[in-house]
């Protein structure tokens, strides 16, 4: 058993936070910060949905994701330049959508569609755990704004999620993956629960030899309490942003 590059206890986070309201323009916005990873998520709402739900009085959220060229520790070419986006932006975009459709009622929400943006200003791992986790709270944010404007009669989500990467290492297995320890992990995987203990995905890669039902079990319990201190930061989020609204007021 060897010690984390960073000193962490195997099922300790790195410090999270989340601030919220970054993005003045937007519906919902959150700045989701875990250790030197730092994402803006920025939900946008428009009062029309896609081409193959029109009339069906149901609506859509959706996500896109990229990174900064300087995000990374050399500049990586903005994918606009090159004319297309790579393999696994798409990816991650459709995960990110996936993930907040599974907790939203779609029919509640009616012919509005909901564009939550994942911009990567550092990445230090987990982009995509971390653009899950601040997503939520943006999106959160926005459609508490259509029930504040009595565009919605209620907020129609029906559950949190966050996400959270766990892998297996010289330290074992470990929680919230940082880039050097991702980068050099016998295996890796990405879970998105919600609050209640529900699973909406797993992504896990065996890097090097297969792991086990135990091992993975071992992964399991550590994202399942990670993810329960994410539910408590996006509440605590959330429920400072409504309270300054209400002073606002």
């Amino acid at each position: 058993m060897t010690t984390r590059p960073s000193g962490r206890a195997p099922d300790a986070l790195r410090p999270v936070s989340i601030e919220t309201g970054f993005a003045r323009h937007a519906e919902g916005s959150a700045l989701i910060r875990m250790g030197g990873t730092e994402i803006l998520c920025a939900a946008s709402v428009e009062p029309r949905v896609p081409p193959f739900l029109r009339g069906q009085g149901k609506g859509w959220v959706t996500a896109e994701y990229g990174m900064l060229p300087r995000a990374t520790h050399a500049r990586g070419a903005r994918e606009a330049a090159k004319g297309k986006q790579s393999g696994r932006t798409q990816e991650i975009q459709r995960l990110i959508g996936r993930s907040l459709r599974a907790v939203t009622d779609l029919s509640a929400l009616g012919e509005i569609s909901i564009t939550v943006d994942c911009d990567v200003l550092n990445a230090d791992g987990g982009t995509r755990c971390a653009s899950i986790t601040g997503a939520w709270v943006a999106l959160r944010l926005a459609l508490e704004k259509l029930v504040r404007n009595r565009v919605l009669a209620r907020v129609p989500l029906t559950a949190q999620v966050a996400a959270i990467s766990c892998g297996l290492t010289g330290a074992g297995a470990v929680l919230d993956l940082d880039y050097d320890e991702d980068s050099a992990a016998a295996a890796d995987a990405n879970f998105v629960l919600t609050e209640a203990g529900g699973i909406v995905e797993i992504q896990g890669t065996a890097e090097q030899a297969p792991f086990s039902q135990a091992q993975f079990e071992a992964l399991l319990r550590l994202a399942q309490d990670g993810t329960q201190h994410l539910f408590a930061v996006q509440r605590a989020a959330v429920d400072a942003a409504l309270a300054a609204r209400s002073d606002a007021s």
